[in-house]
């Protein structure tokens, strides 16, 4: 389907505020309504680590959070509302979803970002891998990746911007990295010899609602609750899913 010109309704008021603040920003759930994780089960790293530390603990075995490892101030700033629009806002964009029965891209005269209905158990769009990398170049190339890289592969970027409640559910793919810009995202993982019980058509705040409760502990995912200016780092075929938290914006470096 045609792309459409939606990035000034897409984008909220402001960015994310602080959980507890009676509205998430531009109308949408709650703050708190979509909940946070109790504990974060990935390692973290920090500017310590080594390329060499990297690609022997987590390039094929594990995920995990990195911090300090860029500086993409300069990028996040350029990620604002404001320049975004000033920037792109004539842009055409594309909304998709990424549910494993559902690859549909869609328009409408009146998105529902500005007061975005609970996702359907089926559906949710977001502004995400659709990227004219010629339109957004200017963007790209102020923005800074890890630098630690795997044999044989080749970065490519994708720019996302989501309300809050949306996600991707279940699916797996090469390596790659996603680094949160604004607001919050949460992340559930799989290693790739547990295969998650899931409904392939079904949202990932649906299965966080239905499934995830039903689960023994042994069954539970790997999780975290990605932040500003953290990056998470999987694996070759881990099995992720995806939840955020605020209206977000974050890039994914896919290393193919």
């Amino acid at each position: 389907m045609a792309a459409w010109r939606l990035l000034p309704l897409l984008l909220p008021l402001t960015w994310a505020r602080p959980a507890g603040c009676a509205e998430a920003p531009g109308g949408g759930w709650p703050a708190g309504a979509v909940p946070e994780e109790q504990r974060c089960g990935l390692e973290r790293a920090d500017a310590s680590l080594s390329a060499a530390l990297f690609l022997h603990r987590f390039a094929f075995s594990q995920p995990v959070i990195l911090r300090g490892i860029t500086d993409n101030s300069p990028f996040r700033a350029l990620c604002t509302r404001e320049k975004l629009l000033a920037a792109f806002g004539t842009h055409s964009v594309r909304l998709s979803t990424a549910n494993t029965y559902s690859y549909r891209k869609a328009g409408t005269p009146s998105p529902s970002w500005r007061h975005p209905p609970p996702p359907s158990p089926s559906d949710t769009l977001y502004f995400f891998g659709d990227n004219n990398f010629t339109e957004w170049g200017s963007l790209f190339q102020h923005y800074v990746p890890p630098s630690f890289r795997i044999p044989g592969t080749s970065p490519a970027y994708s720019f996302g911007i989501a309300g809050s409640g949306s996600g991707v559910p279940f699916h797996w793919h090469g390596p790659g990295y996603s680094e949160v810009i604004f607001g919050r995202k949460r992340w559930f993982l799989y290693p790739p010899d547990k295969t998650p019980h899931f409904h392939p058509n079904e949202t990932t705040l649906a299965w966080l609602l239905h499934t995830y409760p039903t689960l023994p502990p042994a069954e539970r995912p790997l999780e975290c609750t990605l932040r500003p200016g953290e990056v998470l780092y999987f694996p070759d075929r881990w099995w992720h899913a995806t939840l955020n938290l605020d209206t977000s914006v974050f890039i994914s470096t896919f290393l193919g």
